[in-house]
């Protein structure tokens, strides 16, 4: 199949992770793949598609109208057969080029809970597929109403168990501390995701000053890039971390480009976000057979299984966070445990060949 993604990120996330592994699988499975990306996409550096199936376009919003115009010239000059948008602002683009190309389907993944507005009816009036990154999502799409629910399709993400495998095989734990100027025998734990409000590292922070208390060999680190735009945000968490006066514990590791090592490097891994709509980090983490605390965010809750494959505790309860990590590091057999359960759940539940497999079949039975 000839299958063009759409995506107009400038910043790389778990839709952005989602994206490029789906990508990459299906020129592994021998498809023709295509992207159109903003032109300094950070997704470009990930994807493993020719230069010259590639195409940069402006896509400033959902009525960038010259870019839905070269879009769909781009569509009808390599025939494409699948347009897959991934952004609600590129949804419109899409379904601009695909009515202008008859035969071409357009199908949209919506990886977040936030709603829809009313425009998108008529946007996605067309739309073959929505795939839905989790229930919550689903559910919040039914709840609108903008679609029937039959070309609503629940598709968990999926992660690279061999990726993760590889990675848990090579690593070093002595380098990568080592690497970060740690203590050989800290404790660490950590936590990955954007430096946004809604992911309230604030709350994890908060946590980490309580639990630092009891366990002196604590460490803390926070992979993530800022993407305010005076970077705000990371001088507020500096600034809290400071006044809790556990700044020389709490580490601010930015982007990083092989998150595979910090997450087989940390003994607790942590989400402490307001919402998630799937929780890749989560599941990821999960799959380096590392022990979870995440707060019960609609994601988490179907990502882990309570006690089992990880601890739940409520949204913004920081002395049940503190609790959480703080038993864990404790307790190397719980961790032990909690994490090979992970890892058996994630191989079972969520690996990429089975959403690649997944999304492969929707393609196919849209194009009959």
């Amino acid at each position: 199949m000839k299958i063009l993604q759409i995506s107009s990120a400038s910043s790389f996330g778990g839709g952005e992770r989602h994206l490029v592994d789906l990508t990459n699988s299906l020129i592994d499975r021998g498809h023709d793949l295509y992207a159109v990306m903003r032109p300094q996409s950070p997704l470009l550096s990930h994807l493993r598609i020719p230069a010259g199936n590639i195409k940069a376009l402006p896509l400033r919003n959902a009525l960038d109208a010259q870019s839905a115009r070269e879009l769909a010239r781009f569509v009808k000059e390599h025939q494409i057969e699948v347009v897959h948008a991934h952004m609600a602002r590129d949804y419109s683009l899409a379904a601009y080029a695909t009515r202008r190309n008859s035969r071409t389907k357009f199908i949209v993944t919506r990886h977040v809970l936030f709603p829809l507005n009313r425009f998108h009816r008529r946007t996605l009036a067309q739309v073959g597929r929505i795939i839905a990154v989790s229930s919550a999502v689903a559910g919040q799409l039914r709840s609108q109403r903008l679609v029937s629910e039959d070309r609503i399709t629940v598709v968990p993400n999926g992660v690279d168990v061999f990726r993760f495998a590889k990675a848990r095989a090579e690593f070093s734990r002595f380098q990568f501390i080592q690497s970060k100027n740690l203590p050989v025998d800290c404790l660490l734990v950590g936590s990955i995701g954007e430096l946004r409000t809604l992911k309230r590292h604030d709350d994890f922070i908060r946590a980490a000053a309580v639990v630092a208390r009891t366990a002196p060999q604590s460490h803390f680190i926070i992979a993530g890039v800022d993407t305010s735009a005076s970077g705000e945000v990371l001088k507020q968490l500096e600034t809290l971390a400071t006044q809790l006066g556990i700044e020389d514990r709490v580490h601010f590791l930015g982007w990083l480009d092989n998150a595979e090592a910090l997450l087989c490097a940390v003994d607790v891994f942590v989400s402490a976000s307001q919402t998630e709509s799937f929780g890749l980090s989560i599941a990821e983490a999960m799959a380096t057979g590392t022990a979870v605390v995440a707060t019960r965010t609609e994601g988490a809750q179907e990502v882990i299984d309570d006690q089992r494959t990880g601890l739940l505790v409520p949204i913004g309860d920081i002395d049940r966070l503190a609790e959480s990590i703080a038993t864990l590091l404790a307790d190397e057999n719980k961790r032990n445990l909690l994490g090979s359960q992970a890892l058996q759940a994630v191989n079972e539940r969520f690996s990429l060949n089975r959403m690649v497999d997944e999304i492969e079949r929707i393609y196919r039975e849209d194009l009959g």
